[in-house]
């Protein structure tokens, strides 16, 4: 393995190195309704290219990079390194993802050159209904009060979607990709910084009694950085999860667990052992489209990220962004129109496809992406995008605009076959609920959900029912070049801010022609189709100026992405981690 220097990375890249401090400003900055704080940075590290021949691993965290290295060493697939990292990042980065959550995978078979894309998103409790976060009034909650309740859990389906990549991609036994994570929960690990942080920086976590027993010291104090953190609770769960396979989970003891967990809370849920025991993981198609020489292929619903990826890409393609400079007021107000466009669309129309029916294929068409794309001005924002209609659509329902909350956690892989992973996996918000049980967290999903089930008279397609999956922005995306071979695999965490995160390292790399950690590095920009947002403490808040001129209204903000991506080269594979977070890449 060798690191090489990217080349111009601080001059073109334009980044102030800064400590960030959540807690601080959280109160200097504005953000949109309905958003809680993001998970922290970590403060901006600079990181260097990594490159390697064989295989490569890029993960959030050191011991989930080495867990999933350990698979690639061994002979293991892209989908059994994937795996194990994922059980590593639920002890190592425990706020973030976990077996008590969800994940989107994306993976590609390089000998078959097969797509496939793994929904294990969570659903809703068979009872639940529209109202479920409505008040006395019939006025949505506040988002944190939803969000810590028993109401905001989700079935979890992790377990579930890794069991059934691993039937499909798999090479080493089931119960091998577990031992990494049990060896360590066991033996203990230190408490990383970033970890320590989002401990101290959480008000509700100490509320709950195993959480408060796990995440702080005797006297009550968040544990200290390099304190060792012992797992037991959650190493025997992942034993018989590795012995007798996901029912260990889903049916019995631990089904009965959580859900006692879920509605004895104070703002019970209504979560049933049969819930738990009736979920399953669906295969669905990739969604694919061009930028360019490029294919892009990325997750479909209930996820909005393939489609809103591709949207502004989509309606970028007609400008020659390779002579647009990076962190330029260009760069940034044709990226953040795209935004608009691609965000309204998002709003209005995505929701679970196995409850309403979503014009996915419609909405990534080169023809109507055209007509977008057409609404795109230099010389002035649009400020606000309204949704289109592609051909044959019929306009149904309201928007739906909450905010996805901004965790979360990402993992791509490329193995010695050239076979490739890109997967996206969450509890949601920081620490989920905040309800653990068993040694690991419980996800808020069903905040995920719009608030409210209709805006003036007209159904949101993201409502709650019993059964559905919520919409999801997490955006796992594969890269193919003009001769069908594999280019990149990339994705991030972030809330709703996922689509920028994912579109910008892609423009980076695409058609800047920086490396993916150079593009990783870039500053963080763009629109939800509202304001237009920079990253506070880079070089784009300078142009702040020219973006007003230009009729943009500019927010500075913790733009906290986790971007995890491989490129190949003629030479090899160039892999990249975010600097904002403790990304790590490894490779042979």
């Amino acid at each position: 393995m060798r690191l090489h220097t990217a080349a111009r990375v601080l001059a073109r890249l334009g980044f102030v190195v800064f400590m960030s401090h959540a807690a601080v400003h959280a109160q200097l900055l504005p953000v949109p309704a309905q958003d809680v704080a993001p998970e922290p940075s970590s403060g901006y590290t600079e990181k260097k290219a990594v490159t390697a021949k064989k295989f490569m691993i890029a993960t959030a965290n050191p011991h989930a990079t080495r867990a999933g290295q350990e698979m690639l060493k061994a002979g293991g697939s892209a989908v059994d390194a994937a795996i194990a990292a994922a059980l590593m990042l639920n002890l190592t980065e425990p706020q973030s993802s976990g077996i008590g959550g969800g994940a989107f995978i994306v993976s590609y078979d390089a000998a078959q050159k097969l797509l496939n894309a793994y929904d294990g998103r969570e659903k809703a409790p068979a009872s639940a209904r529209g109202d479920r976060f409505l008040d006395a009034k019939g006025k949505p909650l506040p988002l944190r009060d939803a969000i810590n309740s028993g109401k905001s859990v989700g079935v979890p389906g992790l377990l579930r979607v890794m069991e059934l990549a691993h039937q499909k991609h798999g090479k080493l036994p089931w119960a091998r990709l577990f031992e990494p994570t049990i060896r360590l929960a066991e033996n203990g690990f230190a408490v990383s910084e970033r970890l320590h942080h989002v401990i101290k920086l959480d008000k509700t976590l100490r509320a709950n009694a195993n959480a408060r027993a796990y995440f702080y010291d005797a006297a009550g104090e968040p544990l200290a950085v390099g304190a060792t953190l012992k797992n037991p609770a959650f190493a025997a769960v992942l034993r018989r999860v590795a012995k007798e396979g996901p029912d260990a989970f889903y049916k019995g003891e631990i089904a009965r667990d959580i859900s006692a967990a879920v509605n004895g809370q104070a703002q019970p849920g209504d979560m049933t052992p049969q819930d738990i025991a009736a979920y399953q993981a669906r295969e669905r198609a990739v969604l694919c489209g061009h930028y360019r020489a490029y294919k892009v292929c990325g997750m479909p619903p209930p996820s909005s990220g393939g489609i809103a990826v591709l949207a502004m890409l989509g309606a970028l393609e007609r400008f020659p962004m390779s002579g647009v400079r990076p962190n330029s007021t260009e760069a940034v107000h044709l990226f953040s129109e795209a935004g608009r466009l691609a965000y309204a669309d998002r709003d209005y129309y995505v929701g679970d496809p196995d409850f309403v029916n979503v014009p996915a294929t419609a909405l990534v068409s080169p023809e109507y992406l055209k007509t977008r794309s057409a609404l795109i001005r230099t010389d002035a924002s649009m400020k606000r995008a309204a949704p289109g209609v592609p051909a044959g659509v019929k306009m149904a329902w309201a928007p739906d605009e909450d905010s996805e909350i901004p965790a979360t956690s990402h993992i791509s892989v490329i193995d010695s076959s050239g076979n490739a992973v890109s997967m996206t996996t969450t509890i949601e918000a920081v620490f989920g609920s905040h309800i653990m049980v068993h040694g690991f967290l419980l996800n808020n999903q069903m905040t995920d959900f719009a608030l409210a089930p209709e805006e003036n008279g007209l159904p949101v397609a993201n409502r709650i029912e019993g059964g559905k999956r919520p919409r999801s922005t997490m955006s796992p995306t594969l890269v193919f070049d003009a001769d069908g071979r594999l280019k990149m695999t990339v994705g991030s965490p972030g809330g709703s801010a996922i689509i920028n995160y994912v579109a910008k390292t892609l423009v980076g790399v695409l058609d800047w022609g920086l490396d993916v950690q150079q593009a990783i590095s870039l500053p963080n920009m763009g629109s939800r189709n509202r304001a237009t947002e920079v990253e506070l403490g880079s070089e784009l808040e300078k142009l702040s100026g020219p973006l007003k001129a230009l009729g943009h209204e500019v927010q500075a903000i913790e733009f906290t992405s986790g971007l995890q991506g491989i490129v190949v080269t003629p030479q090899g594979l160039v892999g990249g981690a975010d600097p904002r977070r403790e990304g790590f890449v490894l490779g042979e």
